[in-house]
């Protein structure tokens, strides 16, 4: 390789991509530390709050499913180039819609399109070309998952510090995100295809995912997969919201905090995951749950006896969870999924992911629809939940129900973290 396609490659190659998928993280996370500004200056209640916090997944389930599969048949870059065009336009609808449901909504979607777009093909994206570029089997996957979770906490850490402390705290942040959109975009516009169009073949077939009838899929991951963004949500949007009245004066920046502390945690652990590891063994997956279950047991007691610190404190054990379920799942995702659908499986597995990402709206609707019902009642039967898909893991590897783990000789090229 000559020192001009070396240079060319170090900003147009895989950074390309990696800053394309952390505007699109940023974009998605940006609205959440900004929660408490919503229900105070614009007097929405918590409900409808919540409702817009979820709302998002409205665009990024259907970008996952049809965007992964369809970019393992028509390339990585005919689906991947909408999505930092896709994030603007989101991040501009958010900004004029402080005081307005229906543009926040609307911005919402937009930004759960890009993220979708984002996760499903570029990971992969990234992934690819760091092979080609003769990087370690893992970097690509490492790459990828960590530009995702920096986005997610780059994002929320910097919009909850404009809201609380710079002008324009309702529209600032939006715009630095439509700023990085358009940078990634004429980077990505250079970034070399790692996929061939295929002309073979009806359209529809594209969008089968073989991979996905594997019942170590469904006992395995799918017990586990909706904790990972469950963990996530619980951790900075149920938390700073019991704390507001702890925190007057500066609830957003506690938010924020909150945010930047449970991703920071969830980034790092996934280096302990990606060692404790084992091909056939669910100990990855048993971790990840006891995590979840512990910051949940923390919660409880921040609801009876409400401290900062403490809040803090479970908002990091929430995000070691949210770490250790994104790679212990992706990691079996990796295993079971052949070169062909990967992005497919990928796509299915963070549509499981955003199941969890329901549970603040969930929670709020039914304090306020059963009044008798208390927070530290709905984090013990998170607890209960999370016991129950730990069996369920456990006697379906154990009995071997999922189907023993192989690795065929097409999956041996397939690297076990690929994003």
């Amino acid at each position: 390789m000559s020192a001009a396609e070396r240079a060319r490659g170090a900003v147009a190659g895989w950074p390309a991509v990696s800053l394309a998928v952390f505007t699109a993280a940023w974009g998605g996370n940006e609205f959440t530390p900004l929660l408490v500004m919503y229900r105070t200056a614009s007097q929405m209640s918590a409900v409808v709050v919540d409702a817009l916090l979820f709302l998002y997944v409205l665009g990024i389930v259907p970008a996952l499913l049809v965007g992964g599969p369809l970019s393992d048949r028509l390339g990585r870059r005919a689906l991947m180039l909408p999505s930092p065009v896709i994030a603007a336009a989101g991040s501009i609808l958010l900004a004029l819609g402080e005081h307005s449901v229906p543009l926040l909504a609307a911005g919402r979607v937009l930004s759960g399109v890009a993220l979708g777009l984002a996760m499903a093909v570029g990971g992969t994206w990234i992934k690819e070309l760091s092979d080609r570029a003769g990087d370690p089997p893992s970097a690509g996957a490492r790459r990828a998952a960590l530009s995702l979770t920096a986005g997610f906490g780059v994002g929320a850490g910097l919009a909850a510090v404009l809201a609380q402390w710079a002008p324009l705290p309702g529209q600032l942040s939006y715009l630095v995100n439509v700023a990085l959109a358009v940078a990634s975009l004429g980077l990505i516009l250079r970034t070399p295809e790692t996929r061939p169009r295929a002309s073979d073949g009806r359209l529809r077939d594209a969008m089968r995912i073989p991979s996905a009838m594997k019942p170590r899929f469904w006992l395995l991951v799918a017990p586990v997969a909706p904790w990972v963004f469950g963990a996530c949500a619980m951790a900075y949007a149920v938390i700073p919201a019991m704390m507001t009245e702890h925190t007057p004066g500066t609830a957003i920046a506690f938010a924020g905090l909150c945010c930047v502390a449970g991703l920071t945690a969830g980034f790092f652990i996934q280096t302990l995951g990606k060692r404790i590891d084992r091909p056939g063994s669910v100990r990855t997956l048993l971790v990840a749950l006891g995590l979840v279950a512990v910051g949940m047991a923390l919660a409880i007691v921040v609801v009876l006896h409400p401290s900062i610190a403490l809040a803090v404190v479970t908002a990091i054990v929430l995000g070691c969870g949210y770490g250790m379920a994104l790679i212990s799942c992706l990691m079996e995702v990796q295993r079971l999924a052949g070169p062909d659908d990967l992005a497919g499986l990928t796509a299915v597995f963070y549509t499981l992911t955003y199941l969890g990402f329901a549970s603040p709206a969930v929670m709020a609707w039914v304090v306020e629809r059963f009044p008798s019902i208390s927070y530290p009642e709905m984090f013990g039967a998170g607890i209960a939940m999370t016991a129950l898909g730990a069996a369920v893991v456990s006697l379906a590897n154990r009995t071997r129900a999922a189907g023993p783990h192989t690795v065929e000789p097409a999956e041996q090229t397939v690297d076990l973290e690929r994003v």
